[in-house]
């Protein structure tokens, strides 16, 4: 399923064709773009224009891109497809997420196979039994990364859902149910892109740092807490360092 929409600049992120590299770094935060753009070689600017700030340069002699998301999958459905029309063909989403298992530490990382779909972004465009799964060839190429920096690394399952809050409504416990299916952690991002990028032809990963942990009860710790600034750096560093396994594309 191949749809093109707009043959120029596209109306949300501001990109056309020749603006980005064939791979994409997704962050949510717009923040963490430069941070992102801090290991590409003559990063740039390309564009800024609501939650899509773009930048894009080169690493291991590949031209790369990363544009930012903002939180939730409606906002990455569209930086998704408007990408993907201006030539982009590997998505990497690199964040933040809630561990669940209790092997976990801040300051691993989960490397997400695959993603219960819990969001009604994916839902919208194919029936729920659709798996959200990550291409393999992205998947191993992440796994590599962390293995040669030495990060630790959890490959396995996400949850995908829309509302970062609904567990505080008495009598829900998502994390703690999650944790039973063996299910490593919570994101709202990962099952629309592996959904949409299987979809159209395209390839789909995700590595998110670990920035706090469910002990059973509740969550602990948080994204400014050293060891969780610390999670998103090994995030960033094992996508960025993948890109070595994934130059063929």
């Amino acid at each position: 399923m191949k749809i093109e929409y707009y043959e120029g600049l596209q109306p949300h992120i501001n990109l056309k064709k020749g603006d980005v590299g064939e791979i994409i770094f997704l962050p949510g935060d717009p923040g963490r773009v430069k941070q992102i753009a801090a290991y590409l070689d003559s990063a740039r600017e390309i564009a800024n224009n609501r939650e899509f700030l773009t930048y894009t340069g080169e690493v291991y002699g590949k031209k790369v891109s990363i544009t930012s998301t903002g939180i939730g999958c409606p906002s990455t459905a569209i930086a998704v497809e408007e990408l993907s029309q201006v030539g982009a063909k590997t998505f990497i989403r690199v964040g933040s997420t809630g561990g669940l298992q209790p092997n976990m530490k801040v300051g691993d990382v989960v490397i997400a196979d695959s993603a219960v779909r819990c969001d009604g972004a994916s839902l919208a465009y194919v029936e729920q039994g659709y798996p959200a799964v990550a291409s393999m060839r992205v998947t191993n190429g992440l796994v590599q990364s962390a293995k040669e920096l030495g990060i630790p690394y959890h490959l396995g399952t996400v949850e995908s859902g829309d509302a970062f809050y609904a567990e505080r409504i008495v009598g829900r416990n998502f994390a703690g149910h999650y944790r039973e299916l063996n299910v490593l952690a919570l994101d709202m991002e990962a099952s629309t892109i592996f959904t949409l990028t299987r979809l159209n032809k395209l390839e789909g990963g995700c590595v998110a740092g670990v920035v706090n942990v469910f002990d059973g009860e509740d969550y602990f710790a948080g994204e400014a807490m050293d060891p969780a600034r610390k999670s998103i750096t090994n995030a960033i560093e094992v996508a960025v360092n993948s890109v070595k396994y994934l130059k063929s594309c």
